[in-house]
C-alpha cells in the first residue's frame, strides 16, 4: 500500500496529543532569477510567526533586518537565495520549526517546462499494512474502486477553486493539488489555499519545502501531448502563479509526519496564504478565479454523508499530472491510529499528485463545503482517505487568516 502524495511528500505520523500547528509566515521578496512544480481533534493553541512588512511606497515586500538576521542564524543568506542557495538541503540548514517558513518569490522559476517535470516518486513508497491496525471502533470494509472521471475543460468554468501546488524538495520538483478557500478576515477577497500538510512540510525527518507556489486552473483548456509540450506559461497558468507568503500545518504533522504509513494522516492538512508573482491588478486570488469554498470544521459523521467529491491532478501512472479528475462516492470510515480522529475513505482510482486535493460535501442546505483533502491511498490505487476536519484544522485555518487580517 502507498500514500497518495505529491511528487514526494511524506506521510504518516502519529496524531499526537498536542494541539496545533504551526504558523509560519513567509517573507515574500521579489527576486530575479535566470531559472525558468469527527471532531475529536485537539484544541489549537497560539501559533508562532514571523512576518514581512511592506516597503515604503514601492509596492514591494521587504524583509525586515531582524528576520534576515534570524535566517542567517540558520545558515541562510537571503541575498544568496536567488543564486541557488535554496538548493542546499543540509539537515542543519533545513528550516523545520513552525515559525521558520520562508518562501521568497523567484520570478520565472515555475515555467511550463519545470511545472510539467514535477513528478511523483511516491510510486515505490506505500502505507504499511501494520499502520492500518488501529481501530477507534470503526473501520469500514475497503470500498470498491470508483473510476476517476476527467473534469471537462475549461477547468475555470467547471472547477474554479481547484489547482496545483508546486514546490521543491531534496528529491526534486514536486506537485500536489489544492483548493481556494474563503477567508473570514477578507470576505470575497481570499488569498487562502487548502492542501495537505505533506505538501508543505516533510514532517518529523525534515522541514519546510521551498519555492511553494499555487497555479489555479492549471492547464485550463485540458491540453495533452504535443499541444501541452508547446504550451506557453499563460496557457499553463492563465490565472497566474501565486507564491506562498504564509503557511501553516498541524504540529502533529511536523512532529510525527513520515514518508510512508497511515499514522498522522488524520492531521495531514495545511493552509497557504498566497501573493501573485506578477501584478494582479489589486485583485485577490478569490476575485481572480471568481470563487472560494467555505470550510466545514464540524464535518459530518460518515452515516450522515451521502456522497463526497474529491478533485485533483493525479500524476502517478496511469495518469501524467496534466489533467484534472474527480471521484464521487459515499464515504466509509478508516481508523489508522486509535488515538487519532477517524478518517473519511472513498473508492477512487486517482493516484499521487492528487494529494492535497479538496473533498467537497453538499450540505443539507444545498451548499458545497470543503470537509477533507486527499491524504493516503493504497499502492495499487482504488481508494483514497482524508482527514475529517475538526478543532485542530480550524486552528490551522484561523491562525493564517488572523495573521493576514490587517493586510
Amino acid at each position: 500500500m502507498r500514500s497518495i502524495r505529491p511528487s514526494f511528500a511524506p506521510r504518516g505520523g502519529r496524531g499526537a496529543h498536542r494541539a496545533l500547528a504551526a504558523v509560519a509566515l513567509a517573507s515574500a521578496l521579489t527576486l530575479t532569477a535566470t531559472a525558468c512544480g469527527g471532531s475529536g481533534d485537539d484544541t489549537a493553541g497560539a501559533p508562532a510567526s514571523s512576518s514581512a512588512t511592506a516597503g515604503a511606497g514601492d509596492g514591494k515586500i521587504k524583509i525586515p533586518d531582524d528576520i534576515k538576521n534570524k535566517l542567517k542564524e540558520h545558515g541562510i543568506d537571503i541575498d544568496k537565495w536567488k543564486h541557488g542557495a535554496w538548493k542546499n538541503w543540509d539537515r542543519s540548514d533545513w528550516l523545520r520549526e513552525a515559525n521558520d517558513f520562508v518562501n521568497p518569490i523567484i520570478k520565472g522559476l515555475w515555467d511550463p517546462h519545470r511545472m510539467r517535470d514535477a513528478n511523483d516518486p511516491d510510486k515505490d513508497k506505500g502505507v504499511d499494512d501494520n499502520d492500518l491496525s488501529g481501530d477507534q471502533g470503526v473501520t469500514d470494509p475497503t470500498p470498491e474502486p470508483v473510476p476517476a472521471r476527467a473534469v471537462q475543460p475549461s477547468y475555470h468554468a467547471n472547477a474554479a477553486t481547484s489547482g496545483k501546488v508546486f514546490f521543491d524538495s531534496p528529491e526534486g520538483t514536486m506537485v500536489c493539488s489544492a483548493t481556494v478557500v474563503e477567508d473570514p478576515a477578507h470576505p470575497g477577497k481570499s488569498n487562502l489555499v487548502w492542501t495537505a500538510g505533506h505538501c508543505v512540510h516533510a514532517g518529523k525527518n525534515g522541514g519546510w519545502y521551498r519555492n511553494i507556489a499555487f497555479v489555479p486552473s492549471y492547464n485550463d483548456k485540458g491540453l495533452t501531448g504535443a499541444a501541452l509540450a508547446a504550451a506557453t506559461r499563460s496557457q499553463i497558468a492563465p490565472y497566474g502563479v501565486w507564491w506562498g507568503d504564509g503557511a501553516q500545518t498541524s504540529q502533529q504533522w511536523i512532529d510525527q509526519g513520515g514518508e510512508t504509513g497511515g499514522n498522522g494522516a488524520s492531521y495531514d492538512y495545511a493552509v497557504i496564504h498566497v501573493t501573485p508573482e506578477q501584478g494582479s491588478g489589486g485583485k485577490s486570488l478569490e476575485e481572480t478565479v471568481g470563487s472560494a469554498l467555505p470550510v466545514n470544521f464540524d464535518a459530518p459523521a460518515v452515516p450522515k454523508v451521502s456522497s463526497i467529491t474529491a478533485t485533483g491532478y493525479p500524476a502517478a501512472k496511469p495518469y501524467d499530472g496534466s489533467l484534472m479528475y474527480r471521484c464521487a462516492d459515499k464515504p466509509g470510515r478508516l481508523s489508522v491510529d486509535a488515538s487519532a480522529p477517524t478518517m473519511y475513505r472513498i473508492g477512487c482510482t486517482m493516484t499521487g499528485g492528487a494529494s492535497g486535493g479538496g473533498w467537497v460535501e453538499q450540505g443539507a442546505d444545498g451548499k458545497a463545503a470543503l470537509v477533507s483533502n486527499t491524504s493516503i491511498g493504497p499502492v495499487s490505487s482504488g481508494w483514497l482517505a482524508g482527514p475529517r476536519f475538526g478543532d485542530v484544522a480550524k486552528g490551522v485555518y484561523e491562525a493564517v487568516s488572523k495573521e493576514f487580517a490587517g493586510r
